[in-house]
Formats: structure tokens, sequence, C-alpha cells
């Protein structure tokens, strides 16, 4: 029972993480209807972005982190100024394939620039020590990743709910060229959310990187865990991200810890499987029923 309640408390601080990652990629998917496959580099690129500043440029923490968030958001600027801009009108999926493209550029520059080792970073990061309550223990890093995308989750909430730009965001994902007749600069809407997608990324990969260390073929990996919490929360939904987030990491450290280490790593994807035959829309997204 002891070990049982560890897991699932260890599962909701790691669900934490997923969520965060989610949340940046239902941030495009709600505002473009385009899904981000980038999202795993993005997530280490923002985590690099941080190392360097501490390893290369011995900035301290608190002056590395915000930098590297700046960082993270002009990246993404830059990559939807230079992949996804000109497609703005075209058919979906050749978004899609171009966020494939940005995937792997990014990778190969990343291997060139620190190498395909996993470093850790020069520092700690997180504040604080583990956690006890009664017989159960909290990682400090954890709790800050949980803490963190608990912010967040509000912030987008009332940003797309109360804020003007979050208007434009799910017009111009019901239609690009619907959204640009009607005075909505598209253009603006798609450098905005992928900024503050890759911003969202940014700090999972500070997240990940303080508690596993960088790698740009194992940090991915990790992120790629995302895809089933935004499926099981429904692509559209920013609570969904938080909710289906949480569950992944509970059903991944439960089936590790009481049954074998080994199917935890398979257990987000066989979440997945089960999702897409079950309920394809999700928890919380939405059918589109279409006349033919």
């Amino acid at each position: 029972m002891l070990l049982f309640l560890q897991f699932l408390a260890n599962g909701f601080m790691v669900g934490g993480v997923y969520a965060l990652i989610a949340l940046g990629i239902v941030l495009i998917y709600k505002s473009t209807q385009v899904f981000n496959f980038a999202v795993g580099e993005l997530v280490v690129i923002g985590g690099f972005a941080c190392w360097s500043l501490l390893a290369w440029c011995h900035f301290p923490v608190w002056l590395s982190v915000p930098l590297a968030l700046v960082i993270a958001l002009g990246v993404g600027f830059l990559v939807e100024r230079i992949a996804l801009r000109p497609l703005i009108g075209q058919p979906i999926l050749a978004a899609i394939m171009a966020t494939l493209a940005i995937s792997l550029l990014l990778r190969g520059i990343m291997l060139f620039v620190w190498g395909a080792s996993t470093i850790a970073f020069p520092t700690t990061i997180l504040p604080g020590s583990p956690v006890s309550i009664g017989v159960i223990t909290f990682s400090h890093e954890l709790l800050w990743a949980f803490f963190v995308s608990m912010v967040v989750f509000v912030v987008l909430t009332v940003f797309f709910r109360k804020t003007k730009m979050g208007f434009f965001m799910r017009a111009t994902a019901e239609s690009h060229q619907t959204a640009q007749a009607t005075g909505i600069n598209v253009r603006l809407v798609f450098g905005v959310t992928w900024g503050i997608a890759a911003l969202v990324a940014a700090m999972a990969g500070i997240l990940l990187g303080s508690r596993l260390g960088l790698g740009v073929g194992s940090t991915p990996l990790v992120a790629f865990k995302a895809f089933p919490a935004i499926i099981f929360g429904g692509l559209e939904s920013i609570p969904g991200a938080i909710i289906g987030g949480l569950i992944v990491g509970i059903l991944e450290n439960l089936a590790g810890g009481l049954i074998d280490p080994k199917i935890a790593e398979i257990t987000p994807y066989i979440v997945l499987l089960l999702v897409l035959i079950i309920k394809p829309e999700g928890l919380f997204g939405l059918k589109r029923i279409e006349r033919i």
C-alpha cells in the first residue's frame, strides 16, 4: 500500500512535466490546427540554451533561466517566420510536414553545437529539497514542475478566454482564409502562437534537464510522452492537456513500479492506442461532424 501511494504521488508529479509539454502542443493546434511534431526539439533547445548560459557564459541561475526563455521565444518566432508563415492558407498537411522537417533540422543543429552525449546542468537550477508528507516523499524538482504547469495552465486559460489575441487565435484555427477576410492578422497570430509554445517547451526542457540531464536523442523521447496526454485529453482542450498529462504520468509510474520497469516506457503509448480506438476525439475534445 505504501509503495502504491509513493508511485501514485511520483506519477502525479511526473504528469506535471507531461502536461506542460502537452500545453505547448495544444496551444499551436488550438490556434492553427497544426500538430507540432517538433515539440521534442523545442523542449531540448530551450534546455540547452539555459545550460549554455550557465556553463559557457557563467551567468547566474536567476539570469540564465529568463534569458533562456527569451531565446526560446525568439526561436519560436524564427521557426514560424521561416517555415510556417509561407504556408498560411495552404493545406494543413503541408504545415504538419513542415514541423517534421523543423524537427530534423533542429536536431541536426543541436548535434553540431552540443553533441550527442547527455549533459547535466553545471549547477542546481531548482532550489529546495525533497518534501515528505507522512510516508510519501516528493522530489522538489517534480514539485516545481507541477507548480509551473499549473501556473501556465491558469495563464493560458485566461489568455484564450479573456484577451483579444486569444479570440484571434480561436478564429484563425477555424479557417485561415476566413480569419484574414475578417481583418485578423493571421501572420501575427501564427508568430505569437509559436513564440509562446516554444517558451512553454523551454520551461519543460529546463525542468527535465535539471532532473534527468539533456540529450538530443533521449530528451525528445520523454517529450513524446505528451502525445498520449493530449490525445487522451483532447487536442483542443487546455484542461484536457493537464488532466491527460497527470493521468499518463500516474499510469506510467504505477505500471513501472508495481508490474515491471520495462512496462513504464510503453504504457503511455498503450494509453494512446486505446484512446484512439475507443474515443478518438479525447476526453474533452470536440467531435466534428461534416456533411458530405
